[in-house]
């Protein structure tokens, strides 16, 4: 046997083993090249579609918002109208032109102080007090009284 043979047998199998570790190194960063271009086509995929949904809903907004502008307009007219059927009917039961007038805008803004009362009671729910609560850091005053 040849001692430089057995030498050359070692060197090419190291040689071999090294050869196959840069391509398995290939491999995988070929591997995480498609996975990272995968990744940005979904992402830019997601991004699209939450823009197209977000045009829609802003074509959504304007049209609910027209059509709610057109529908007060259309029940302030129906108000007005059924106010004006009030005032006529007081004035067909005796009653002067002027007081049935007075009497319906005295009505109308007894209602708008109600409906006042309600959007201020109700518009404190606006700010998230739970919240709001919940977040803010528990003063050691406080602490201390829990655990007495």
């Amino acid at each position: 046997m040849d001692p430089n043979a057995s030498a050359r047998t070692e060197e090419s199998a190291g040689q071999s083993a090294t050869h196959a570790e840069p391509s398995s190194d290939i491999g995988i960063l070929a591997d995480i090249q498609l996975l990272w271009e995968d990744l940005q086509g979904l992402s830019h995929d997601r991004f699209r579609l939450a823009a197209l949904e977000t045009r829609r809903a802003g074509q959504s907004l304007t049209t609910m918002l027209a059509a709610a502008v057109m529908l007060a307009l259309l029940l302030s007219a129906a108000w007005l109208g059924l106010m004006a059927a009030g005032v006529q009917w007081l004035i067909e039961h005796d009653l002067q032109a002027s007081s049935a007038i007075l009497l319906a805008v005295a009505g109308n803004l007894l209602l708008a102080l109600i409906l006042f009362g309600v959007i201020r009671r109700r518009s404190r729910y606006l700010q998230f007090p739970a919240t709001q609560h919940s977040l803010k850091p528990v003063s050691k005053d406080y602490a201390v009284k829990d655990l007495v």
